[in-house]
């Protein structure tokens, strides 16, 4: 459903610390398939992703991603709304993601499923 929370991502400065830390305290699952990218099993509700700070992000951040029928339109309404578009919509083999703010400068992803 368009809106839903449908993804977190946590980039991080060390994936294996991080890795061992939310297994342990809330017994989180991961799939290390891509050396670049950790797919995290969080129980029932949206799963996840851990990854390594890239050098040219400013900080380590938990981002979290909405779910959209139509990125385009989304993105057109957040900013007509008073928000930014701070990443472009960029292609991944699952869909289109893209980062926004809200008015106050707060990020948040977007993201469409394609099928594939």
């Amino acid at each position: 459903m368009a809106g839903n929370l449908c993804h977190f991502e946590l980039m991080v400065s060390d994936p294996e610390k991080t890795k061992t830390f939310y297994e342990n305290v809330f017994g989180w699952k991961y799939n290390d398939s891509n050396p670049n990218y950790t797919m995290v099993k969080a129980g029932e509700g949206p799963q996840g992703g851990i990854m390594k700070k890239p050098a040219e992000m400013p900080g380590f951040a938990l981002s979290v991603y909405f779910c959209v029928d139509d990125i385009d339109a989304t993105l057109e309404r957040a900013v007509e709304a008073g928000g930014a578009i701070i990443v472009p919509k960029q292609e991944i083999p699952m869909g289109i993601w893209a980062m926004a703010t809200d008015p106050d400068g707060i990020p948040f992803g977007i993201y469409e499923h394609r099928e594939g």
